[in-house]
């Protein structure tokens, strides 16, 4: 496992590579929507053809699950690797410098590999089961804020599924009264492996899909914190729907997430 994660993180920091010599370069001719606000360009396919590619070679027995579609999806057991190869699209071609790389290695439906790639920052987060969580060498964890007065909350607007808004306002409303206050920053993936290092303690979102959370999911929980669905299992793939938090706010962040939840 030591030796496919290395080889991993190798194939994702060439991709990560790649996306960053592409930034500024893709022209509006060159971006399709695939549904509201969904956008893509061939930066998004290039990179993701480039990790199935790479990662095929080490495993050749694996499958997988990619957000552009480029190879055969999985929906069976056994090794499946989970792909996003640039998880804030958006952020990407209008030039904002928060977009990532996802990566996550499944075998059945336990997650045994995380990684996020910070490109413009080039940082570098990274776990594997039991193996605590890392970014660039360095092992992180999540906060040791223990009060949801301290606790800084992280989400995603709904952008083209609005039929939970009511409660997802809700929820935002509440943490912005009880916590220190709200970002929103347009890559899941991210935003979960900043709960990982400490710098976010919540991140909450509905209407995701499996490589929008795997990588980061396991990150959280390998530095420490949970990861949760809305009613506090552990299907959050599955039900598109993610609590991520330290250890710390846990239980009050989900009280919130179920009170407005309950119903919607």
């Amino acid at each position: 496992m030591d030796k496919l994660l290395e080889n991993a993180r190798a194939a994702v920091s060439r991709t990560a590579s790649f996306i960053r010599t592409e930034t500024g370069k893709v022209n509006s001719g060159q971006i399709e929507e695939k549904f509201l606000n969904g956008l893509v360009s061939y930066v998004d396919r290039t990179a993701e053809e480039m990790l199935v590619e790479q990662l095929s070679k080490l495993l050749p027995e694996s499958s997988f699950i990619t957000e552009e579609e480029t190879v055969a999806q999985s929906s069976g057991s056994g090794l499946k690797w989970i792909i996003d190869p640039l998880d804030g699209t958006t952020n990407f071609l209008y030039g904002v410098p928060h977009f990532s790389v996802s990566v996550a290695l499944q075998s059945d439906k336990e997650l045994i590999l995380g990684i996020v790639h910070h490109v413009p920052a080039d940082e570098q987060f990274y776990a594997m089961k039991d193996g605590g969580a890392w970014c660039n060498g360095e092992r992180i964890h999540t906060s040791a804020r223990a009060h949801m007065r301290q606790a800084l909350m992280s989400t995603g607007f709904p952008y083209h599924n609005f039929s939970r808004a009511e409660g997802w306002f809700g929820a935002l409303r509440q943490f912005m009264e009880q916590g220190r206050g709200a970002r929103r920053y347009g890559s899941a993936a991210l935003d979960l492996a900043w709960v990982a290092c400490g710098r976010f303690d919540i991140f909450f979102e509905y209407g995701l899909n499996s490589w929008d959370v795997a990588a980061g999911a396991l990150l959280v929980q390998e530095a420490g914190g949970k990861a949760c669905d809305f009613s506090g299992g552990s299907d959050f793939i599955d039900k598109k729907e993610i609590l991520a938090t330290n250890s710390g706010v846990f239980e009050d962040a989900l009280k919130i997430i179920r009170d407005n939840f309950k119903d919607c």
